[in-house]
């Protein structure tokens, strides 16, 4: 099965699997904070800790432009089967999904450290 076949049968199981978006309003501040940690620690193990690109792609404005929002958040809710992409269903919602999307296409944002903590002292 090509690439796009995979990925538009994942897309299509993930819509029809993940509930819909109440409101589409943005995460509240504490909330964002801990997506952008999530994003910088969890996504940048496989993705480069600056988001460059590691073991997968690179998830730069440069890279992401050209790319439909819509699969984007489909792969980060659903993952991408046959490839080390894992599923952020029950971690991140659509309308999360959406946020980190749109933050990486503008360029994210660096890590505040995880919400609700003060960094430890250095």
């Amino acid at each position: 099965m090509s690439d796009r076949l995979v990925l538009f049968a994942a897309s299509i199981a993930a819509l029809v699997a993940a509930p819909a978006q109440a409101g589409g309003a943005a995460p509240d501040d504490e909330r964002q904070r801990e997506l952008v940690h999530i994003v910088r620690q969890d996504c940048g193990s496989c993705h480069g800790l600056t988001l460059a690109g590691g073991l997968g792609p690179a998830l730069t404005p440069a890279t992401l432009r050209d790319k439909p929002v819509e699969g984007l958040v489909v792969t980060i809710v659903g993952g991408r089967p046959g490839t080390p992409m894992p599923p952020f269903r029950g971690i991140v919602s659509e309308g999360e999904a959406q946020w980190i999307v749109e933050r990486l296409i503008e360029g994210f944002p660096s890590d505040p450290g995880p919400a609700g903590g003060s960094r430890a002292p250095r």
